[in-house]
């Protein structure tokens, strides 16, 4: 290629299109994404704080309104609004209009609805409306109150999507819509969650806020009790809705109305007969199903929607042994019988500005919007009246030369001329001589021409007060709450939501177990489970016993405790440790289930072995004491608010010497006295004073003194009102047992080698339960390989310290007692 030619193309320069623009594509895609934010937010989502309404609920009245489908009117096809909507100011799809206009005649849905529907427009059960080609629908009363007044020029508009018609930028509103119905919607970035109040309390504190600007929402709680739903129900905490309402957003507990019945046969059933807002009944009822489906709930029978058109009721029938108000208490913490509304009072202010605001804030936004409203109105109706007095005017001399007037009329040669001539000839204005060229002979009579007079004089009239009223702002005030009040007594009514004034308390697990008593089995190998008493028959002393636990060949029974499944159960390991769990968490088995491990529930180490459980009331901490004592014969008293927080990993109780392990622990107090028990039969009894009050980690000092190849057993409380009838229960490993008073062992000095209080030998075998009895009068004794009896301890015989005792369970070859409770 020639050189030259290089050079000139070197020399082309693209052409550039002077309509494009190079811009960056990450502020264009920020430009883009914030324009649309903003449509959603200002065209869709949010509503209006001055008339509570989205874009397409002020679109669909407008338009019904358009359409004159009043409350007076008969009924039109939804689908006649929704087309008129869509093709007029709405141009999205017909499902978002029609859902909005159902949603506007739902009782459930809005507190005061304002759209009177036809036909099938869905239910609380969350049934879904009818079609559309299907349902007629015209405005409420109170709805007509959001249009009245529109055509007086009382709010702005704006040209609608196609140019082609005009739309009102806001409604005028006669009633604060934004709290009267509230509503829901999301946004980007922000949503917004308003609940329905009551129309006449709402009113009362408008007119408050009128007459005391500087009142605080506070203030205005004095007439605004809280949100009204149109499902009713409860609400809790008023200090808390306060609170919310103060700051525009905050949770509102709700609760359903549900009340315990007595049926005739002397049963008990929950009836419901108002559930909390926004829930659907079918899905309650599924909730409830599923948590006796799932055995998480037991004591109900059937559950039954007895619901009609006479209103709500759904039918929880119970079973005779059931608790009705821990069955409710589950309702409540389980299902949407009880759920928050999150309050988030978000609305759009000037039309454009999304802000969250107070009670005080959303009241005074409508009061400013009312009172631009009815100015705007005065001011249209003082232009029309004057409008028609100038007319009267003119009216009025003609009428007073009427013989001339009708003389000038003849002579003209046109209908323009004569009006050039009237305006000549009388001095009238150019509107004032077309009225007269328009007046009928009628006109002419005396009455009519005296009602002229009288109109002109209330014309007048009328003018000169609305004049006065646009000069005076306290006027136009009064105006408003007028107005205010007519409304409210046309359509006020009582409150269907009852305000509960203190917190409503937390339903923990724990309010849910029934408070009672119920046996704990743990074994060697760590399997635990709980099981009613009641499930084992009372038998005489003596007997086999019935299989009280399934346990392996290897494993047996090693611990065996009586509680109250309200109470805690502190689990001490041989190596000292002590830790926590609630005893309803354990899992209750039938009498023959092997139980669940341990571990499940508590982080012990596969080398630490469970010595002793100790049932634990909660709120017995203050003053208490646990008395400890080793397999040495070492004790020590700690503070039981010691163990008041135990970690998941357990926490130090004792510092154990080597060689030696914790035996047992019991709950003492001031004034109390102690008894030591060891295997070989040898026991001490001394008072709880003597041992100091040590912390978690000492090792504590000698409780009694111990011959060759014995040990202790079991350590016992004696409560000081007691100490005079209580008796000492011994029993043996090979079954036999006895009941000895107390009185037969003198008080001791701790650290000596006690009494005798069984003489041991290999009929009878080593002692390895005894308890201080107090009120008891059940027996349930369990063996090793999982045997257990329930028998009466009156049947257990009082003998001496030195008597063998009786037999109280007989055992297959090589089973032995485990352990045993006394109830």
């Amino acid at each position: 290629m020639p050189k030259e030619k290089e050079d000139d193309t070197k020399n082309i320069k693209p052409a550039v299109d002077s309509q494009i623009q190079q811009i960056e594509i990450v502020k264009e895609m920020k430009d883009s994404y914030l324009d649309y934010a903003m449509s959603v937010i200002v065209s869709r989502a949010l509503p209006d704080v001055r008339d509570g309404l989205k874009p397409v609920h002020r679109r669909i009245l407008f338009a019904m309104h358009d359409m004159g489908l009043t409350s007076s009117a008969k009924f039109r096809k939804s689908a006649a609004v929704t087309g008129d909507v869509l093709g007029k100011y709405h141009p999205h799809g017909d499902a978002s209009v029609y859902e909005a206009l159902v949603r506007m005649a739902q009782d459930f849905s809005m507190r005061y609805p304002l759209i009177i529907g036809q036909g099938n427009f869905g239910s609380i059960d969350g049934d879904p409306p009818a079609a559309q080609r299907y349902t007629e629908a015209k405005l409420s009363k109170i709805g007509e109150e959001l249009l009245k007044d529109i055509e007086k020029e009382t709010v702005d508009f704006r040209e609608n999507y196609d140019a082609t018609r005009k739309e009102p930028i806001v409604l005028p509103s006669a009633v604060p819509g934004l709290l009267l119905n509230g509503t829901t919607g999301i946004a980007v970035g922000m949503a917004t969650n308003i609940p329905p109040h009551n129309l006449s309390e709402l009113v009362e504190a408008t007119s408050f806020l009128i007459d005391n600007p500087e009142a605080t929402t506070e203030d205005l709680f004095k007439f605004v009790q809280g949100p009204d739903f149109p499902t009713g129900g409860f609400i809790f905490d008023k200090k808390e809705i306060i609170k919310a309402f103060s700051q525009g957003k905050g949770p509102i507990l709700m609760r359903g109305k549900a009340e315990i019945e007595e049926t005739k046969t002397g049963r008990h059933q929950i009836v419901i007969s108002e559930i909390p807002f926004q829930v659907e009944k079918s899905a309650l009822l599924e909730q409830m199903a599923k948590l006796v489906e799932n055995k998480k709930l037991q004591g109900i029978k059937d559950i039954r929607d007895e619901s009609d058109k006479d209103g709500m009721r759904i039918t929880i029938e119970l079973k005779p042994e059931a608790l009705p108000q821990r069955i409710l208490n589950s309702f409540y913490k389980y299902t949407d019988l009880q759920k928050n509304f999150h309050l988030n009072l978000l609305a759009l202010v000037d039309g454009i500005q999304p802000r969250v605001l107070s009670l005080k804030e959303a009241l005074s936004f409508f009061i400013i919007h009312r009172k631009e409203v009815i100015v705007r109105r005065i001011q249209y109706d003082l232009n029309k009246a004057k409008e028609r007095v100038h007319i009267l005017e003119g009216l009025d001399k003609a009428l007073n030369k009427i013989d001339a007037v009708i003389k000038t009329i003849k002579a003209s040669k046109s209908k323009d001329d004569a009006r050039i001539n009237l305006m000549k000839q009388f001095k009238l204005t150019e509107i004032q001589a077309n009225a007269i060229l328009e007046m009928k002979l009628q006109s002419l009579a005396l009455l009519e021409r005296e009602k002229i007079k009288e109109e002109l004089e209330l014309k007048l009239k009328q003018i000169k007060e609305w004049i006065e009223i646009l000069k005076n702002e306290k006027k136009i005030y009064k105006v408003v709450k007028d107005e205010l009040f007519e409304i409210k007594e046309k359509y006020g009514g009582p409150r269907r939501t009852k305000i509960i004034s203190q917190k409503a308390g937390e339903i923990s697990d724990e309010e849910l177990i029934p408070d009672e008593e119920t046996i704990i089995i743990l074994t060697k190998d760590g399997y635990i489970k709980r099981i009613n008493p009641s499930t084992y028959k009372v038998q005489k002393r003596g007997g086999k016993g019935m299989i009280g636990l399934k346990t392996s060949e290897e494993d047996m029974v090693e611990h065996f405790a009586l509680a109250s499944t309200r109470d805690n159960l502190l689990v001490f390991t041989d190596s000292g440790k002590a830790f926590k769990t609630n005893i309803y968490e354990i899992p209750e088995g039938s009498r023959i289930s092997k139980g669940r491990g341990l571990m499940n529930f508590l982080e012990i180490s596969p080398e630490e072995k469970v010595l002793s459980l100790i049932p634990v009331k909660k709120g017995s901490e203050i003053d208490s004491f646990l008395a400890m004592v080793t397999k040495k014969g070492v004790v020590k008293k700690t503070a039981q608010i010691d163990f008041e927080n135990v970690r998941r990993t357990g926490i130090k109780a004792i510092k154990l010497l080597k060689g030696d392990l914790l035996k047992q622990v019991v709950r003492v107090e001031k004034g109390d006295e102690l008894i030591i028990i060891t295997k070989k039969g040898k026991s001490i009894r001394f008072k709880e004073k003597e041992i100091r009050s040590m912390g978690r980690v000492s090792s504590g000092v000698r409780g009694i003194k111990l011959s060759a190849n014995d040990e202790v057993v079991a350590i016992q409380n004696i409560v000081k009102e007691k100490i005079q009838k209580a008796n000492l229960l011994i029993l043996t490993s090979n079954g036999s047992g006895k009941k000895v008073k107390l009185s037969n062992y003198r008080v001791q000095s701790r650290g000596g080698s006690g009494v005798i209080t069984l003489k041991v030998n290999e009929k009878t075998g080593e002692i390895v339960f005894a308890k201080i009895l107090e009120n008891e009068e059940e027996l349930v004794i369990i063996s090793k390989k999982g045997q257990v009896i329930k028998t009466e301890l009156k049947s257990i015989s009082i003998l001496g310290r030195m008597a063998r005792g009786v037999r109280v369970m007989k055992f297959k070859t090589g089973d032995q007692i485990a352990s045993a409770v006394c109830i």
